[in-house]
């Protein structure tokens, strides 16, 4: 039998292989680490003072720059930045958010962490975000917010979701741990609605290895919101000893962020733009390549916004064998999240979805990121193509009435 250090490994290389780059296949996420960090990194690491510090601070100072809102928290993940944002919209037990299936169960875990209920709304099945009439139906007396997520970078009808949230008098929350950068009518996501929430997760556009941020509209939840991500503990104010706090008023959790991650962040600003430009210049390539396509389509996009494209995700028609030709063809494919309301955890709040169903039972995303070459950008178009070629004729076919029945109905007779 294999020992546990061989099974780890054997895991581990696996991992390599469909994500990090570390294998033969050209991987669908890659993580981008400047050499540059090494220094400041040092620096910090031996300074004595690792924990939540000016490092810290001096992120969040550049990351309202980015975002165009002073309002920012650092904190330690994306998660926490989801329900700390949920508990500065005060939602709590037996309320209900309105949400989206469509997203990974990071998004919806901490609605249950609250002791909330949670209310799927469907999905435009050509986008993979929240559709706004749709939630407009999903809100009730007893709904505290709107959850929405920004599908690969793409950003939702924000005008039309913060409407409804302003007339009902509820929180609209985004998930935009895929959209950091992305453009919503001219102003980057993290400057429309009550929260924005980042993740800077370890294969993010814009990584700290892990960490996030919360971006609040008012200042009055951003000063909440410093209080509860260190146990509610007012870490600014004057004490009579140095390690003892004066009344915390309310509970909070560990959820900041420190100045190891924060340095890590600052040097990848420095990177991110041009990052960033790289994702959006390969999935136009995409776009270009495969308009005319019928078997592979690219996703419905408007110009009033641009998505980061942290994903390129197509619709595929028999998913199951293009992701087949895309692995014998050397390029890792995904669907990357799976629909949240069929997992067991969530099985209270199951609801009719045929956006969803639409959506999942055609979506996968393929590799779109800064580690590709043009030698790389060239195989997956022809891979692409290629099952196109294969496949269009079989639909073409299939779409056909069958040519025996139509003989045999020419010589019926006429009874």
């Amino acid at each position: 039998m294999r020992s546990v250090d061989q099974g780890m490994q054997s895991i581990d290389e696996s991992v390599k292989k469909l994500l990090s780059g570390g294998g033969k296949d050209i991987p669908l996420f890659k993580v981008f680490i400047p050499e540059s960090v090494i220094e400041p990194l040092r620096e910090v690491l031996l300074s004595g003072y690792i924990g939540e510090g000016p490092r810290v601070e001096e992120f969040e100072q550049q990351l309202a720059l980015w975002f165009n809102n002073d309002n920012v928290l650092a904190l330690n993940n994306g998660t926490a930045t989801l329900q700390l944002a949920l508990r500065l919209a005060n939602v709590g037990y037996g309320d209900e958010v309105v949400s989206t299936a469509m997203t990974c169960t990071a998004t919806n875990e901490p609605i249950l962490a609250m002791g909330a209920k949670i209310v799927w709304a469907d999905i435009d099945p050509w986008t993979g975000n929240i559709n706004p009439d749709d939630v407009a139906k999903k809100v009730t007396p007893k709904t505290k917010a709107i959850m929405c997520v920004h599908w690969g970078g793409y950003p939702c009808d924000l005008d039309e979701l913060n409407a409804i949230a302003a007339e009902h008098g509820i929180k609209l929350i985004e998930d935009a741990c895929h959209a950091f950068s992305s453009i919503y009518h001219g102003k980057p996501i993290g400057s429309h609605s009550d929260f924005a929430c980042f993740s800077f997760q370890a294969i993010k556009e814009m990584t700290t290895v892990d960490g996030g941020a919360l971006v609040c509209k008012s200042k009055a939840d951003r000063e909440r919101g410093r209080l509860l991500r260190w146990y509610g503990i007012d870490r600014k104010s004057k004490r009579k000893d140095l390690r003892c706090e004066e009344d915390i008023v309310e509970y909070g959790y560990k959820f900041h962020m420190n100045d190891v991650t924060a340095v890590i962040g600052l040097e990848q600003l420095k990177y991110v733009g041009k990052t960033i430009e790289k994702h959006r210049a390969n999935a136009a390539r995409y776009n270009e390549a495969f308009k005319n396509l019928k078997t592979v389509r690219p996703l419905r996009y408007k110009d009033d916004r641009s998505s980061v494209c942290w994903l390129y995700t197509v619709r595929v028609k028999n998913r199951q064998k293009f992701m087949e030709h895309m692995k014998k063809a050397g390029v890792t494919v995904s669907q990357v999240h799976a629909r949240n309301d069929l997992h067991t955890m969530f099985e209270d709040f199951r609801a009719d979805l045929p956006g969803v169903d639409e959506f999942t039972s055609e979506q996968v995303s393929i590799p779109v990121g800064w580690w590709l070459t043009e030698k790389d950008l060239a195989h997956i178009i022809n891979a692409v193509l290629e099952y196109e070629r294969y496949l269009r004729p079989r639909i073409q076919e299939m779409k056909k009435p069958p040519r025996k029945y139509e003989k045999k109905m020419a010589h019926r007779p006429n009874l």
